[in-house]
């Protein structure tokens, strides 16, 4: 299974059950800044091997800005992040080979990393679902 693929399951699991991103602490908002740092790099890195119509990775970034639902100023953040992730990235690999292919690699586990992070907290901060039909519980036989 690529790296590629892992992020964008680990990012599907993050949007399941979003919490908003003014409600996260700072720890969750760094992580946040820096997966759409990662998903920039991801998308430079992509780009140049699959040419300019690409846009698996920044289509996530789209998504994960309406998951979070970000005020106007922690938005911009997010944006600038993914731009200057991209554009370090498009900067030092600018032809496609195998050491631009090791750098997309290395930035699809970050980002994996940092989903699945946010994704456990997300978890965490979400109620548990209560499921009446359930007998696990110990109500008996129906």
């Amino acid at each position: 299974m690529s790296r590629p693929f892992l992020l964008g399951v680990a990012l599907a699991a993050l949007v399941v059950s979003p919490v908003l991103a003014q409600e996260r602490d700072a720890g969750e908002r760094q992580r946040l800044l820096d997966l759409a740092y990662a998903l920039g790099e991801s998308h430079a890195l992509r780009q140049v091997c699959e040419g300019e119509g690409d846009q698996y990775w920044r289509a996530r970034m789209v998504r994960l800005t309406e998951v979070e639902q970000a005020d106007q100023a922690f938005d911009v953040q997010m944006r600038e992040r993914f731009n200057t992730g991209f554009a370090s990235r498009r900067s030092e690999y600018p032809t496609c080979d195998a050491a631009s292919r090791k750098a997309e690699q290395q930035a699809a586990r970050r980002g994996q990393a940092l989903a699945q992070k946010l994704s456990r907290s997300v978890r965490k901060a979400s109620p548990p679902v209560h499921d009446p039909d359930s007998m696990a519980e110990g109500e008996g036989a129906r």
